[in-house]
Formats: structure tokens, C-alpha cells, sequence
């Protein structure tokens, strides 16, 4: 596997990164061996956040003891408004992750990009923190592209964190041409668009592609982390099956779905919108049966209750019309059941 530096940083690890939000659903045993397998088996770059629950808990535990601190990166974010949060934020996570410094530190899906001056004051509180030594890198994570083109563009940010796989607009790929053009570090979250790519050495062949990317793969099981651990003997190569693969798949899913990331919620009538607004996908794409259940059921059931609010639809990074998209999987969940249209059960 080949390493990659991320823009001006001076950070270079091998191009497959560790994303820590799953395992926040792994008791801490588990998420304690598995990080450590990952290291072992030569994952660098880990990323986190504050908002990850217990994530940055279980890195601390597996790494804070290792004496290996010199040997890996460690990202993670904050979602604070003010000053005083983002300090606090910072001064948690330090003490969670058992470090005395963070190597990238970054605004977490920022709404707009901070600058000096622009009366927030918290690009000034990220520059105290570098100075005191608590950060080395300012960062930054977007979900809609105008803000993450901005923040590339701005000469302000190490890196940027943004969605990518094969699923990419060009307007995604334009962003990591300007990244590479702008020295500023590229880090691809949502390598499997939320769960719906489910072929490893596609993904990992599509973004190898890439020599200025950083993915960070959601890893939440040791079978899964064992997959990525392969490429750092197999490097993924594009063959002429994979690249038809994808070309498939770009056709039936690139465009208005819902990526699962769950920031349009809560929904004031109940609705679990980063399922039910992709549900027809999921039962095509993964084991129906569960999804078919009576659980799922009524949770399908609730779409008929949307207020039509728009509250999701404001505050979803994809700008996506989520009701309609909600109406519409309901719709084809029916169908579904009522047999008009025929699904695998395979579990």
C-alpha cells in the first residue's frame, strides 16, 4: 500500500485511513482490539470526532498506554459555535484520547468557512490552540460542496473532509483537483456512501485512483477491518470487471439518494429519515428480511404522518427534497410487500 502526504501537513501515512465513528457500537473490549489490530496491521490515520459518542474514549484506551503516539495520526472534530465551546471541546477530546496534542483538528460539517476577522472568533480560537501546541493542523468537514470549494480555496485549512467514492459528482471530483492544486489535504469520508457500496475492492480501487486522497473506512467489526487490512499487501488495482462494475453502479445509484447520515434529524413525528428515505435501496442492496420486518414496517408506516414541515429538507447537507424522497420509498415499500415487486430474503 502505498502512502500519501495530506498537502501541507507533513502528515504521511499509507492511503488507508481508520474511521472511528462506527465503534461507537462496539463495547470497549472490542473496539480496543480492533483499533489495535488496525495499527498492527499498519492503519495510520485515525479519525474521530467529539460528537462520536465514546469514539474518542476507545482510541485513548487502545493507543493512550501503546507508547506509540509518534507512530499515528489522530483527527478529530468539533462541532462547537462559539469559542468557548470549541476550547472545551478541544480540552475533552485531548483528555479522552490521552494525547497532549491533536494532529488535524477540524470544524465538523461546518455550515460556512471560518476566517480571521469575520467577527466569530473562531478561527482566531483554532489559531490559539496551534500556537499552544494542543493542535497542529486547522481542518475542516463539509457536507455541501459551495463550503467545502470555499475552504479549499481559502489557503486557510491543512485538509478538508468531504464525501467521495465512486458514487462522485464531478462537482465532487473538480473539488479534489482544486484540493490537490491548493496543497490542502484530502480526506474522503463516506467511502461507501452510507452503507449502500458493498464491494471493498471497488471502493478502494475507485479512490486509489487518487493520489492525493485520504480515506477513512467506517469500521465497526473485525471481519470488516480485515478486508481493508488486505490492501496493505494487495494494493487495489482497477481491472476492466471492476471499472464495468462501477460504471453500473454509477448508472442505478449516482444522484438524489439519501446518504444515511442522519443530520436531517430529529423528525418531529418519529421518522427514522437516514433509513426510511433510502429504503428501496437498502432492501435491494443488503439482506431483505430484516428490513422487511414487522419493526420496519411501522417504521415505514410513519412517512404517512409527515407534517411536510421541511425542517429535514433545511437542514440536509444534500440539499435533498426528503419528503418527496420519503413518499416515494414508501410507495415502492408496498409494493414490495404486497408482492408486486420481488426482492432477495437472503440473510
Amino acid at each position: 500500500m502505498r502512502e500519501i502526504t495530506l498537502g501541507a501537513t507533513g502528515i504521511t501515512a499509507p492511503q488507508n485511513g481508520f474511521g472511528a465513528l462506527p465503534v461507537q457500537r462496539a463495547d470497549m473490549d472490542t473496539a480496543v482490539r480492533i483499533l489495535r489490530r488496525a495499527y498492527e496491521g499498519g492503519m495510520r490515520y485515525f479519525d474521530t470526532a467529539r460528537a462520536y459518542t465514546d469514539s474518542e474514549e476507545k482510541i485513548g484506551n487502545a493507543f493512550g498506554d501503546m507508547g506509540i503516539r509518534d507512530k499515528i495520526y489522530i483527527a478529530t472534530k468539533s462541532g462547537a459555535k462559539n469559542p468557548d465551546d470549541l476550547k472545551r471541546d478541544l480540552e475533552t477530546s485531548l483528555k479522552l484520547l490521552k494525547t497532549d496534542y491533536i494532529d488535524v483538528y477540524q470544524f465538523h460539517m461546518a455550515g460556512q468557512v471560518y476566517r480571521p476577522g469575520d467577527g466569530t472568533g473562531m478561527y482566531e480560537a483554532m489559531e490559539d490552540a496551534k500556537r499552544q501546541g494542543m493542535i497542529r493542523n486547522i481542518s475542516i468537514t463539509a457536507h455541501k460542496i459551495l463550503v467545502a470549494k470555499e475552504a479549499a480555496e481559502s489557503g486557510l485549512y491543512a485538509t478538508l473532509q468531504f464525501p467521495f467514492s465512486y458514487l462522485a459528482s464531478p462537482k465532487d471530483i473538480e473539488l479534489v483537483r482544486i484540493c490537490k492544486e491548493n496543497n490542502v489535504g484530502f480526506i474522503a469520508m463516506k467511502g461507501l456512501a452510507g452503507g449502500l457500496i458493498n464491494r471493498s475492492d471497488a471502493a478502494m480501487a475507485y479512490i486509489y485512483q487518487y493520489d492525493n486522497v485520504m480515506p477513512i473506512w467506517g469500521i465497526q467489526k473485525e471481519r470488516e477491518l480485515e478486508e481493508w487490512l488486505a490492501f496493505m499487501d494487495r494494493e487495489p488495482e482497477m481491472t476492466p470487471e471492476i471499472a464495468a462494475y462501477i460504471e453500473k453502479e454509477q448508472k442505478e445509484l449516482a444522484g438524489n439518494f439519501c446518504r444515511g447520515c442522519g443530520y436531517c434529524m430529529p423528525c418531529p413525528q418519529g421518522i427514522e429519515i437516514n433509513s426510511c428515505a433510502r429504503m428501496s435501496l437498502m432492501i435491494r442492496r443488503a439482506p431483505s428480511a430484516g428490513w422487511l420486518s414487522e419493526h420496519w414496517q411501522k417504521e415505514m408506516a410513519k412517512i404517512e404522518t409527515c407534517l411536510h414541515c421541511r425542517k429535514c429538507t433545511k437542514k440536509c447537507p444534500y440539499e435533498l427534497d426528503t419528503p418527496t424522497l420519503l413518499e416515494k420509498n414508501l410507495e415502492d415499500y408496498k409494493k414490495v410487500l404486497a408482492g408486486e415487486i420481488s426482492v432477495a430474503y437472503n440473510n
